[in-house]
């Protein structure tokens, strides 16, 4: 049964990536001279530090080189270095999930023989899916069937089997640094995945990590001019960018950031003194941490236990766990927590919590971000409430 007695190997994970967190992360991450502006730039060599111990590579099983993480053990080091830069923690997350999901499951023997000898022999080797990322309904439908989304991107094959890829995807995760693309496409009713690498002929990478945008990471565009990808890169199964793994994942790194908040902000009322008193010694600002971290450790619990779960279906099998959408409930308690604890700390910071270079103000950016992102918060609230209720949407056809 579930409970909270890591195993030392988890313990080590943890305590390893936190330390260098701390030492290598942390300080480049929150230096006033990065934080001026909205888009803090993508600390580049901190992350390939990262990648150097492993964490590009953090899910993917050993016998294609990875560290075998199970999904538990990959929130808690996601959280650990959300907790030093969330964007660092979204491409490794990226990355490392989508590494799994190909290599070893997706991929043929011929098409993991000539990519992952690369991928393993380069660090800065990364991921990136595109394609069918974006929610398929333009409003939430509650009950009611979902419409295509209208898109500028098309596929279609031609008489030797190839295909041919023309238009636009807008905020690609991680495709400023990817080296290979995973582009899901619907053709003829049917959702196919391809291999796109970069450098593709008809395939132009555009940057949009430095503009000010909604998002976490490292985010750009990909425009396909009669882009033509052999049959061989038609992946034998399509994969999926949000698997429950990666879903926890993305929740963690919203946790970790939380608790870069709490942490500021006890460290500051520990340190600040108003009326000859530290603050932290104030009845109100003591409350207000107090009710930070009863939220983080339920949204900590809540994580812990649907990861878990996830790494043994067969507890959802025998009655042990409870067959609920674990996933989405996890979802939706982090985000709301996490927002909330950020919020809480600026309150303890006072009217410093919103200066620009100030961590916190990119915090609780950040924290709302994952309150709104995709569908947002209130439409998985009711994605939730039909799982409840056992409705089924019908399937939503392909986009040509």
């Amino acid at each position: 049964m579930y409970n909270l007695h890591l195993s030392a190997e988890q313990i080590e994970f943890r305590d390893t990536v936190r330390e260098f967190v701390a030492k290598e992360i942390t300080p480049a991450a929150i230096h006033p001279d990065r934080l001026q502006g909205y888009a803090p730039r993508l600390l580049t060599a901190q992350l390939a530090q990262a990648a150097q111990m492993g964490l590009r590579t953090l899910s993917l099983s050993e016998q294609h080189g990875g560290a075998g993480a199970d999904t538990l053990t990959a929130c808690i080091v996601m959280a650990e270095v959300a907790a030093g830069d969330a964007g660092i923690a979204m491409v490794l997350a990226q990355t490392s999930t989508l590494a799994q999901a190909l290599f070893d499951g997706a991929m043929s023997d011929d098409q993991r023989g000539r990519v992952l000898p690369a991928f393993a022999a380069d660090e800065n080797f990364h991921l990136a899916y595109a394609g069918d990322t974006a929610a398929p309904d333009t409003e939430w439908c509650y009950h009611r069937p979902a419409a295509a989304a209208a898109t500028a991107f098309s596929a279609r094959r031609d008489s030797n089997g190839d295909w041919l890829l023309n238009g636009r995807l807008e905020q690609v995760s991680n495709a400023p640094l990817a080296q290979q693309f995973v582009i899901v496409a619907g053709a003829g009713g049917t959702k196919h995945a391809l291999m796109v690498a970069r450098g593709a002929s008809g395939l132009t990478v555009e940057d949009a990590s430095d503009m000010p945008a909604w998002y976490v990471g490292a985010r750009g565009a990909l425009v396909f001019d009669n882009c033509r990808v052999a049959a061989a890169d038609l992946l034998p199964r399509v994969v999926s960018a949000e698997s429950p793994a990666a879903v926890l994942q993305r929740s963690a790194i919203n946790l970790g950031i939380a608790q870069a908040a709490y942490d500021a902000a006890v460290a500051h009322a520990q340190l600040k003194v108003q009326g000859a008193r530290r603050i932290i010694e104030h009845e109100g600002v003591g409350i207000l941490i107090a009710e930070m971290l009863v939220r983080l450790e339920a949204a900590r619990g809540m994580l812990w236990q649907s990861a878990w779960a996830v790494d043994h279906p067969q507890a959802v099998a025998d009655r042990s766990v409870p067959a609920l959408p674990l996933v989405d409930l996890v979802q939706v308690f982090v985000a709301e927590a996490a927002h909330e604890v950020t919020q809480r700390a600026a309150e303890v910071f006072g009217a410093m919590g919103i200066l620009r270079d100030m961590p916190l103000c990119h915090y609780v950016q950040q924290t709302q971000i994952f309150l709104h992102a995709g569908r947002g918060v209130t439409a998985a609230k009711l994605g939730i409430a039909e799982k409840i209720d056992g409705y089924q949407r019908p399937p939503v056809a392909a986009a040509a």
